[in-house]
């Protein structure tokens, strides 16, 4: 009798165990959520000499400059609300010398997130990304 309540237990904590796991399975979500291409790409940047602080939005592919530097948005993903947020943009940012010529200084991925992982760290200026966006108060370059 005693090895019969043992196997009894065992099947019912088997049982358990493997219906929680298909419960989990079932409920859990994908590895790779979906994102969400944005048009709009919204930075922060400080100019260190004069404190000033100034949040601006860049439209994808388009470049505005920012004191000496001239920042390109190339690509900037959300997820949908019902995702845990994670805010990132392809960017490149390029130095303008007093002689008229650029230097690449950063190309790469900037995160919302986490703006000291990858964020611009210039001698005079800082910018990181704030946020993606669907739509600005300034209009697209091609109405301009």
């Amino acid at each position: 009798m005693t090895g019969l309540t043992f196997r009894t237990s065992f099947n019912r904590a088997f049982l358990s165990i493997l219906l929680a796991a298909m419960i989990i399975s079932l409920t859990a979500r994908p590895g790779s959520a979906v994102t969400i291409a944005n048009p709009i790409a919204n930075f922060s940047g400080l100019d260190k000499i004069t404190g000033r602080l100034v949040r601006f939005d860049v439209y994808m592919d388009e470049t505005v400059q920012f004191g000496a530097l001239q920042i390109t948005p190339r690509a900037c993903y959300t997820r949908p609300p019902t995702e845990i947020q994670r805010t990132s943009v392809f960017v490149e940012v390029d130095q303008v010398s007093l002689r008229g010529g650029t230097t690449r200084i950063f190309t790469g991925w900037m995160f919302a997130e986490s703006p000291a992982l990858n964020a611009i760290d210039h001698a005079v200026y800082d910018i990181w990304l704030v946020a993606c966006k669907q739509t600005s108060d300034i209009p697209p370059p091609s109405d301009r």
